[in-house]
């Protein structure tokens, strides 16, 4: 706003300055797929490994069966959560997926360490070769996962959910690779969540199936 003088008196100019236009902020990330996000959550590893165990457990004994199903479980699974859960709660790692490679490794580092004391368990009490076998498969799959990851952030949702499906396919037959889909569902959620790439999921896989499978079929 200016002041001029005339003659006649003081006259007052208003000069009106534009309002700026506001702009996206460069950090903006696109929003998350939902969908993505649910199917990397719900299946999980810990979801895969609770299946192998409770249907292996199933198929070879009944009853008495998901009992040695469930002594597997904490080891592979119960365990392990509590594990994740609890570094969570002191701030070591931002979720149960644990995105980063050097804490994935102290992760998985632990999580093997249960997965053995559950084979020794196993063997202790007298469970059927079988489930001995399913244990020793995912002890296998952690130990060649933990040898990639600190070079390559390898996909341990990929590597799960094959090895699961080839096992399952082992014990019930066939028809359970018509679960095959469930693994490409798998890692599209985690290339869509940008937490791997292709090549990291398309590796998991090759690597779980192979593992799981090989050491299931060497040790049964």
């Amino acid at each position: 706003m200016t002041r001029t003088s005339t003659g006649t008196g003081t006259r007052t100019n208003a000069t009106a300055t534009p309002a700026a236009t506001p702009t996206p902020a460069a950090t903006d990330q696109p929003p998350e797929s939902r969908a993505a996000r649910l199917i990397t959550d719900g299946l999980d590893p810990k979801t895969w490994i609770i299946a192998d165990t409770l249907l292996t457990g199933w198929h070879t004994g009944r009853l008495a069966g998901i009992g040695w199903g469930l002594l597997g479980c904490l080891f592979t699974a119960v365990i392990p959560l509590a594990f994740i859960k609890y570094g969570i709660r002191r701030g070591r790692w931002a979720d149960r997926h644990v995105g980063r490679r050097r804490q994935r490794i102290v992760v998985m580092t632990f999580i093997t360490g249960s997965v053995a004391i559950g084979i020794t368990a196993l063997w202790a009490f007298g469970a059927p070769r079988t489930m001995i076998a399913l244990t020793s498969a995912m002890l296998a799959t952690l130990v060649a996962l933990l040898a990639v990851t600190p070079a390559w952030k390898i996909s341990v949702h990929a590597a799960v959910s094959c090895g699961s499906v080839a096992l399952l396919a082992m014990t019930y037959g066939p028809l359970v690779l018509l679960a095959c889909p469930l693994i490409a569902v798998v890692g599209w959620s985690r290339v869509e969540l940008a937490d791997h790439t292709p090549a990291q999921v398309l590796a998991g896989a090759a690597v779980g199936g192979a593992v799981a499978a090989g050491a299931f079929a060497l040790i049964r």
